[in-house]
């Protein structure tokens, strides 16, 4: 097993993060400075402005704000992608700079910032198919705001393609936010810094100290050789996803089906709020996912990959 950064047994503060969202300096339909104090106003600690092609600054007491941008680039397959440039220190260059996603990749890492490859499924990309070079720490797990528009905004089979072949590869939630009100505050990041600052935000990224979420809060997971435990805020679901034909799950209910786990403590009316799963022998990789009532959802990073 490697280890990688739980954020579950770090120290330091949790910060709310929306990590994916535009303003009228690209396509959005608030200037930066209000949308920054809509976030903050929804309780964020943390929002990443990233406008198309552009690095977009606003300052907020409120919360704070990583200038960022989204980058377009081609993918391996040819097609075109987007790639969030996250805490970069400059302004991009233009496009046809950036022909391919490592050449976009090398250009945010070199200018200080950490990069995510934005919704690959409703790119278009195959999830069989898609590689990551060196440099990208993740990808969207979900985007709000193609969920909304297209029902594409779920990306899990496409990072579970890529741990399963071997790729470090982390997830995050986010809104994708064009029009705050009605695509902002459904998707966010959960991360552990040791600090409220730019530079921790960025190294708890590039590190995986986090989890993302729709809604449920987990509240603690850790796996050791023979099992994964799960507190979380009342859910019908707990999964662990740990590659293909693996995996274990409990569900909640009187007649709930248990998997390769066992419900450790529930409300009064049955919502599953800590569970122990099993972990499958030479499983490559483990990861955990939650599902609430309402049925929305969290994801937990690789616990070992």
């Amino acid at each position: 097993m490697q280890p990688v950064d739980n954020p579950f047994h770090s120290t330091g503060a949790w910060l709310r993060c929306a990590l994916h969202a535009h303003t009228t300096a690209s396509d959005g339909e608030l200037p930066p400075q209000m949308l920054a104090d809509h976030y903050a106003r929804a309780g964020y600690d943390v929002l990443a402005i990233t406008d198309h092609e552009r690095r977009t600054e606003a300052a907020s007491a409120g919360l704070l704000v990583v200038p960022s941008a989204e980058l377009y680039c081609f993918l391996p397959d040819g097609l075109v992608g987007h790639v969030l440039a996250l805490g970069i220190d400059a302004e991009p260059a233009e496009p046809q700079e950036r022909q391919d996603v490592a050449a976009a990749v090398a250009w945010i890492r070199g200018h200080g910032g950490v990069a995510y490859l934005a919704h690959p499924y409703w790119t278009g990309t195959s999830p069989g198919e898609l590689e990551l070079p060196d440099g990208v720490a993740g990808i969207e797990v979900y985007n709000a705001g193609c969920e909304l528009e297209v029902a594409r905004g779920l990306s899990a089979v496409h990072w579970d393609g890529l741990l399963e072949r071997g790729r470090r590869c982390f997830g995050i939630a986010a809104d994708d936010s064009h029009h705050p009100g009605f695509d902002s505050d459904l998707a966010w990041v959960w991360l552990r810094a040791a600090e409220r600052s730019q530079a921790a935000v960025l190294a708890a990224l590039d590190s995986g100290s986090f989890y993302s979420s729709t809604g449920p809060l987990i509240v603690d997971a850790r796996a050791d050789d023979e099992a994964v435990e799960v507190r979380c805020s009342p859910c019908r679901s707990v999964t662990l996803c740990a590659g293909r034909e693996r995996g274990a799950a409990v569900n909640a209910g009187r007649l709930g089906y248990r998997y390769g786990g066992e419900i450790l403590s529930a409300t009064a009316d049955g919502a599953i709020t800590a569970a122990r799963l099993e972990r499958p022998a030479g499983a490559p990789y483990g990861r955990v996912e939650v599902v609430d009532v309402q049925g929305r959802k969290a994801w937990t990073n690789p616990l070992w990959s």
